[in-house]
């Protein structure tokens, strides 16, 4: 028997199996031109197959030595499919780590502003506890005539707060025309919810090894934010971390509405890493602190959240930007939740 299509596969090895019963089964996949991906730990051995396995016959594989059993992966996504890595994917940003026990917490402005304000928050939120600074150079608005972002210069900015704080950036990109300047200026490129689906983008990310942020649509199911991941992923880069902020419903009293039940899901699908958007998820201030504190109960590995000095008269996004006051107050009830729940900040 044959599998039909296109369907790939993953070979389960004996744990006790040795290297040399590994390496025989992946030459035999190799030779019928099939991507192979090892994942092995102390008690399990598998080998995912990606590519066209008609001409692979599963009988010849299960008689190999150390092979246990053939699944048939069902889902369309597979390098971000938990079936072909077991173990949880730990992102690492220059020594920052975000996925495992570890928590990512990225704070600062919806919209870099001006010098003495990005740097004025990015000191604050370090003192916090926060270990990524966010905020946005180039802003994708629903109007034409909003602020749009100070784009190359906030760059600029967001790097002379990094040298200012040692915290890595965090911020997103809109076009692969800016690849290079993001590749070589940036810690972790954020590809938004507008763009989640932006595939000639996210193919040409594929290509850098830089941590992405993959954020959920507004409408996109988790299949779909998955599907996403796969295309970055597909191209070798596999430092891929999510963010659920919210999908657009039919309540109206919030800006979005926040999908909580997207963390479980996804860890029981995925390896990568997921984190929460909790103020693009409502767009109010004051359910930020309370959104938080939930996302990390039911184990997102981090948050992105706003920060702003002065919300009142923020450029973008103010109404949902939590004062630094505020944030220092949240980090200690976090750091209590997060050691509950077996996690570290």
């Amino acid at each position: 028997m044959k599998y039909g299509g296109t369907v790939e596969m993953v070979i389960v090895m004996n744990p006790k199996c040795s290297q040399n019963e590994v390496m025989a089964v992946k030459n035999e996949l190799i030779n019928h031109g099939l991507g192979v991906n090892l994942s092995q730990g102390a008690t399990f051995c598998i080998i995912g197959v990606v590519g066209e396995t008609r001409a692979v016959d599963p009988d010849k594989i299960l008689s190999f030595n150390g092979v246990d059993k053939i699944l048939k992966v069902e889902e369309p996504f597979k390098k971000a499919n938990r079936l072909f890595k077991p173990n949880d994917t730990i992102v690492n940003v220059d020594g920052t780590l975000v996925g495992g026990n570890h928590l990512g917490i990225m704070a600062g402005p919806c919209s870099v502003e001006s010098e003495e304000q990005i740097i004025e928050i990015a000191k604050s939120i370090k003192k916090s506890g926060a270990n990524f600074l966010r905020g946005g150079a180039f802003k994708p608005r629903t109007s034409p005539y909003s602020f749009q972002g100070l784009e190359l210069e906030g760059l600029e900015l967001l790097k002379i707060a990094k040298r200012e704080t040692g915290l890595p950036i965090v911020t997103e990109i809109m076009s692969p025309k800016y690849i290079d300047e993001f590749v070589n200026n940036v810690d972790v490129i954020q590809v938004g919810a507008r763009n989640m689906q932006n595939f000639d983008l996210l193919k040409e990310l594929g290509k850098t090894r830089k941590p992405i942020l993959l954020k959920r649509g507004m409408s996109a199911t988790i299949e779909e934010l998955l599907m996403s991941a796969e295309y970055v992923m597909a191209r070798g880069n596999e430092n891929v971390i999510l963010c659920e902020r919210g999908v657009r419903t039919f309540e109206t009293y919030t800006r979005n509405t926040l999908d909580l039940s997207a963390v479980p899901a996804i860890k029981k699908l995925s390896h990568l890493p997921v984190i929460i958007d909790p103020s693009h998820a409502t767009g109010k201030w004051w359910m930020v602190e309370p959104l938080a504190k939930a996302a990390v109960a039911v184990g997102a590995d981090g948050l992105i959240l706003e920060v702003h000095n002065d919300p009142q008269n923020a450029l973008c996004d103010g109404q949902q930007s939590i004062k630094p006051e505020l944030f220092n107050n949240l980090m200690k009830d976090l750091s209590i939740i997060a050691s509950a729940v077996g996690r570290e900040i």
